[in-house]
């Protein structure tokens, strides 16, 4: 399987890419959200690769990237730095503040020489890709942020909120994908219309398996007061293109917090889709697929000549 040391850490990536002769194509990144894989974007990827080259990798401590660097990586990491600032952030200890995710995107396209793409981000993935669009708006030609938004800061359900995460992360045995039917309740909350088993499972066995650190630590940067001021102001000041997708009865990240945040910029377009909830990308595929390239303005069909 393909990696690539990402800041000292080793990232999991893959690449989805249809034969298209001499042509060109831009490329599409696919960011997932928390104690999640680039493994459900696969089907997305799939469909669009009529377009785009599209790249799927796993965020720091997630799927099959590794959490920190280990003795040897940081070592090989500081001895390719080329100047002091490098090596300096070679073997600063990265923290799961988002900007230091979006920070890993940069990096990580770096490492694979592409300088501009697309960028199709879910959940936690959306609000680091929103970051990564405002600190480098140079690289990113549109955005699509599916289940993303803005939300107020409330004290006790935060905290009540941290504690009930902090023991699900901490309690999560390896045998529980073997108990059957705990991939159907374990995805009832996320989901509206019913997945594949294969899919379900695949999002309990990521779960199981995040790096516990940055499962616990994401859950803090990403529920936070600190991100209930910020991710206005990211919204408010974007100048990339960008679409936000809404699944109708996501719990999550409800549809109404989306709506609220494309209402702060003009750059961004809302859409909600009926039916859906956490996961509208896998719930109504063709639906989902439509207004992505609606929006990007593919496959519309062209006048005849003649």
């Amino acid at each position: 399987m393909p990696y690539i040391n990402v800041r000292g850490v080793e990232h999991y990536y893959e690449w989805v890419k249809k034969p298209s002769g001499s042509l060109v194509k831009p490329v599409m990144v696919f960011m997932h959200g928390w104690a999640g894989s680039a493994r459900y974007w696969q089907n997305t990827a799939d469909a669009l690769s009529e377009q785009f080259d599209c790249l799927l990798y796993d965020l720091r401590g997630f799927g099959r990237s590794g959490g920190k660097p280990t003795i040897a990586q940081a070592s090989e990491a500081v001895a390719e730095s080329e100047s002091p600032q490098e090596e300096s952030e070679a073997i600063r200890e990265l923290t799961y503040e988002l900007e230091e995710y979006a920070d890993d995107l940069a990096a990580l396209l770096d490492g694979l020489h592409i300088r501009r793409v697309y960028i199709n981000a879910h959940s936690m993935g959306a609000s680091v890709a929103t970051l990564f669009f405002n600190r480098y708006p140079e690289r990113v030609e549109r955005g699509i942020l599916t289940c993303s938004g803005i939300f107020e800061y409330d004290e006790k359900s935060f905290s009540a909120f941290h504690k009930f995460g902090g023991y699900v992360v901490k309690f999560r045995p390896k045998w529980l994908s073997k108990i059957p039917f705990v991939d159907r309740m374990f995805m009832a909350r996320f989901l509206y219309s019913s997945i594949p088993h294969s899919e379900r499972q695949a999002f309990l066995e990521d779960f199981l398996e995040a790096d516990y650190d940055a499962a616990l630590g994401t859950i803090f940067t990403s529920v936070s007061k600190a991100q209930s001021e910020v991710m206005p102001q990211e919204f408010a000041k974007l100048t990339v293109p960008t679409l936000l997708i809404a699944g109708e009865y996501d719990k999550i990240i409800p549809a109404e917090m989306g709506r609220q945040a494309a209402a702060l910029n003009d750059k961004v377009e809302f859409v909600m889709i009926p039916k859906t909830a956490h996961f509208p990308m896998l719930e109504d595929a063709p639906t989902y697929l439509q207004r992505v390239q609606e929006f990007l303005q593919i496959n519309t069909p062209k006048p005849q000549v003649g």
